[in-house]
């Protein structure tokens, strides 16, 4: 352990010195002007600290004021040598942060009782520290593991969904990254996005619990067959709704609210505008583009430009504006996901 000694007597400097050596494992640095003490200490580190009071320049307690200013010297154990009669003295150190007292002349069995007590003191709080950081490092690690296992079975789940409507392999993987790429055009953080690239492609979730008579029917489905269809939004935020998880909870909102309209005439709620939660607001114009270009068993494949035209003809009626806007003045990421997630 290394120990500071600063005294601008060279006699006094040379007696603590050899005390220090005595007291194993300690390895004393000594300096005679305490302006250099300062700038060494400051850069390379200590143990423990002892510093002289009456010294030119810099005494004792500007010293210690100077130290204590640094987080890492918060906790380093400081003796100052003063004259026993300085009353005053100590009481301002103790102020700014001095730890123990040596009186001169010094008592040699004194100061190795002194120096033996402290490098205890300063080894135990080491110890404490290096537990306290590893318990951190652990508990940062199960929580890594856990999110990790928790998104894991949000990916399976909503591909539990997609094996009940399969659509396009790409499908989820592509309307989820067109849905980050609106958010982070309206300014999202990158929390909201990440949770948003997870929960997305939950957004049909609730077709778990339509019947297959229904859902795999493969002409248009006739009035009654189509109410049908759509509790599936219902049905998803049944099955996503009442978790403490920022992540699910946003899956419900998305779940519920991706077939809302702007202007009102969605469902399964008719919200309207500024009503329907961003969230769904972004997968609505994220799922329908990729729905768009996609093939499907009942259609071709659209055009980026046709899809384009057809979502800007529908802003403020069926897309929120924002969220139109935000689409086409990134289309070049759009192309980019889409040529990056093929069938």
């Amino acid at each position: 352990m290394k120990i500071v000694i600063i005294d601008d007597n060279e006699t006094n400097l040379i007696l603590m010195e050899a005390l220090a050596r005595s007291v194993a494992p300690l390895q004393p640095v000594t300096f005679l002007d305490p302006e250099e003490g300062l700038r060494e200490t400051l850069r390379d580190g200590a143990d423990l600290i002892v510093i002289d009071y009456m010294m030119p320049v810099l005494d004792g307690i500007h010293f210690i004021e100077a130290i204590r200013q640094h987080r890492q010297f918060a906790d380093v154990p400081v003796i100052m040598v003063t004259a026993a009669d300085e009353r005053s003295v100590r009481r301002r150190a103790l102020e700014v942060g001095a730890t123990d007292f040596l009186s001169k002349p010094v008592d040699t069995i004194e100061m190795k009782l002194r120096l033996t007590n402290l490098m205890r003191l300063r080894r135990a709080h080491n110890l404490l520290n290096d537990r306290a950081a590893l318990l951190a490092d652990e508990v940062q690690a199960a929580t890594s593991a856990l999110r990790e296992a928790a998104l894991e079975l949000v990916t399976r789940l909503a591909q539990a969904a997609e094996f009940r409507d399969p659509e396009t392999g790409g499908h989820i993987q592509r309307m989820a990254r067109y849905s980050v790429v609106i958010g982070k055009a309206l300014g999202m953080p990158s929390n909201y996005l990440n949770d948003l690239l997870t929960a997305a492609p939950l957004h049909d979730l609730g077709k778990v619990g339509i019947p297959d008579a229904v859902l795999l029917k493969p002409g248009k489905l006739d009035p009654s067959e189509l109410d049908v269809m759509r509790g599936h939004a219902q049905i998803g935020e049944q099955l996503l709704s009442q978790s403490q998880h920022p992540l699910i909870q946003m899956a419900c909102e998305i779940a519920g609210s991706h077939h809302e309209k702007w202007d009102g005439s969605g469902y399964p709620r008719g919200l309207r505008g500024e009503d329907i939660p961003l969230s769904g607001r972004i997968v609505a114009v994220a799922d329908v583009l990729d729905a768009l270009t996609s093939e499907r068993p009942y259609k071709k494949a659209w055009t980026f430009d046709a899809a384009r035209e057809f979502i800007v003809r529908g802003r403020g009626q069926h897309f929120c504006p924002r969220c139109v806007d935000a689409l086409v003045g990134c289309w070049g990421e759009v192309l980019q996901v889409y040529g990056a997630f093929p069938d």
